[in-house]
């Protein structure tokens, strides 16, 4: 393996940091709802935050995969969009702060990329290592988000809800970045953001809000989440006032309301609710003509 720590450079002088916490919100594959990127662009409207380390993009990205944006400005090509993958520190009014490697999944070269991520964090003197996710759940949009955690030891899960489920999942970069954390020995919780899974492709605030929240709790950074809450009472709104216009999505959202307040959001429905439940692909169905619909409207973005 060519040498990890090639893959990065410093910003300036590397800072001299006491077991800063390091927060892993890497875009693309599991981040229903945008909640990850959504909870990366809030952190960065509202926080004072400056560039630790850049990471080498070219080395790690298919552009052919993901373009990036260019602009042309009729006589000739005036700009371009790079992908940027960074750590970043962030800022709390009382100067508290974590660092945040944040940008697009690498595409490529994942053990060589996860190597100098753990190399990085040993050279800043890493703690606690908090990795982002969110995945479309059986949660109505009514009911507040929530959050499940897995951890590189028992101890990391105080206070968190888990799924005791063993299932076989598409790998991600991020995923890898854990489970070489774990064999390690280091100190790893992955957080998974719960979101309604007809609105996995949308904008969920919602999710974004429970992601920032669990990032303060944890790393003692305050963050203030008024925008994101504000923008999820919107969203709210929306989803409500086109769940109406659909008799059949009503009845999905009502029995995924009952399961949640039988069993909390992390309610499986089993037992005797699953009775009142519709099957997956029966979900599945009704949300696909409900969200058809949405398209056919004219004006609905």
């Amino acid at each position: 393996m060519l040498d990890p720590a090639s893959l990065y450079s410093y910003e300036g002088e590397r800072p001299s940091l006491v077991d800063p916490p390091l927060v892993v919100a890497l875009s693309g594959f599991v981040d229903a709802g945008n909640a990850v990127r959504l909870s990366v662009d809030h952190l960065l409207e509202t926080c004072r935050h400056e560039v630790v380390a850049t990471f080498d993009v070219d080395q790690l990205h298919d552009y052919r995969a993901r373009r990036p944006t260019m602009t042309f400005g009729g006589q000739n090509w005036l700009d371009v969009e790079p992908p940027r993958l960074r750590v970043l520190r962030v800022f709390d009014e009382e100067g508290s702060s974590f660092l945040l490697l944040t940008g697009p999944e690498p595409d490529v070269q994942w053990e060589r990329f996860t190597a100098a991520v753990w190399n990085l964090a040993d050279e800043l003197g890493v703690g606690l290592t908090m990795v982002l996710s969110a995945a479309p759940t059986a949660v109505p949009h009514t009911r507040p988000s929530g959050v499940t955690a897995s951890a590189s030891r028992p101890e990391l899960l105080e206070g968190y809800r888990t799924w005791d489920v063993e299932a076989q999942v598409p790998g991600h970069a991020s995923a890898l970045l854990h489970l070489r954390g774990s064999q390690a020995g280091r100190d790893v919780v992955s957080v998974l953001a719960h979101v309604p899974h007809y609105l996995g492709g949308s904008d969920h605030p919602d999710a974004a809000a429970v992601l920032v929240r669990t990032i303060s709790g944890a790393t003692g950074v305050s963050i203030d989440v008024q925008a994101l809450q504000e923008a999820a009472s919107q969203t709210r709104v929306e989803v409500d006032r086109q769940v109406a216009e659909s008799p059949e999505a009503a009845a999905v959202v009502t029995a995924l309301e009952e399961q949640y307040d039988a069993f909390g959001d992390e309610g499986r429905g089993t037992g005797a609710a699953s009775a009142f439940l519709p099957t997956a692909d029966e979900l599945g169905e009704e949300f696909e003509r409900f969200l058809a619909k949405r398209e056919e409207e004219p004006g609905e973005g």
